[in-house]
């Protein structure tokens, strides 16, 4: 017996699973599989432009460190690498802007599926959801993501577009898919320390590479008094946030529109 992966059917997108390329609303795992089961097991969201994947290498070397983590089996890095470009022109080659999602269960299987970019408000407003990480899982990028999605939902409930996640003593963290970057009242552009127990995003390294960050510890209360904000993932590159809780942030700011630039300005070079 098997159970069909949520998906889509006839939404056009693709899955390759463990070689075999089928309709993505088509594709099925077994249901004794504890990737299903109990979301035991790792995954990546890479951005695809135009049919190619940005940063591919760095999402599979990521996913190489979740599995240790996780101590799932050694992955498949070359069977993954072909299976992507197979997939990939299988779905239109650059015909086809998205995302492409890369799962290992615990059951051994891998999986890739083509997605659509998530849809996302312009300019989101934040609000606080009150979220304890769990440290084990410190540098996993592990399909066990039903917390990080009740965080949206909650936000949601509340009138806001996303979550920012805040420990119970007060905290700032992160959104639920996305790293939360704000300009202090000094004008210094800041962005939580990895010791807060926050994901290792490749956006977010990409950023402080490229601009000056510097890592701080800050307070729900300290980041309301923030002069603008934004979210940075690899499916948002770089988004200006509209308001955190009661603070809005009418325009968006300079440090911003810099850091989106340098981001776009990058990924655009190294697509070429």
């Amino acid at each position: 017996m098997s159970e069909t992966l949520p998906s889509a059917p006839g939404s056009g997108e693709l899955a390759c699973f463990d070689g075999h390329i089928a309709a993505a609303g088509e594709t099925r795992i077994e249901i004794t599989d504890d990737g299903f089961l109990r979301g035991d097991g790792a995954f990546e969201v890479v951005r695809v432009y135009e049919g190619r994947p940005f940063a591919l290498d760095e999402h599979l070397d990521r996913m190489e460190r979740s599995a240790a983590n996780l101590r799932l089996a050694n992955v498949p890095r070359p069977e993954l690498e072909e299976e992507a470009a197979q997939l990939l022109r299988e779905r239109g080659g650059p015909d086809f802007d998205g995302c492409l999602r890369i799962v290992l269960t615990r059951g051994g299987h891998r999986l890739l599926i083509t997605e659509p970019r998530p849809p996302s408000a312009e300019r989101p407003r934040l609000g606080f959801v009150t979220y304890a990480p769990t440290r084990v899982l410190d540098g996993v990028k592990s399909l066990s993501y039903a917390a990080n999605m009740l965080c949206g939902r909650l936000a949601r409930e509340r009138g806001f577009d996303e979550a920012l996640m805040v420990t119970p003593h007060g905290r700032v963290l992160e959104a639920p898919t996305a790293s939360i970057f704000w300009v202090d009242a000094g004008g210094t552009l800041r962005t939580p320390p990895l010791d807060d127990h926050i994901l290792a995003s490749i956006t977010r390294e990409r950023v402080m590479g490229l601009v000056e960050v510097h890592e701080a510890a800050v307070t729900a209360e300290e980041i309301k008094d923030a002069r603008e904000a934004f979210l940075a993932s690899t499916t948002r590159e770089v988004q200006a946030v509209g308001a955190i809780e009661d603070r809005e942030f009418p325009h968006t700011g300079e440090a911003t529109s810099k850091a989106a630039a340098a981001l776009r300005a990058q990924i655009e070079s190294e697509l070429r």
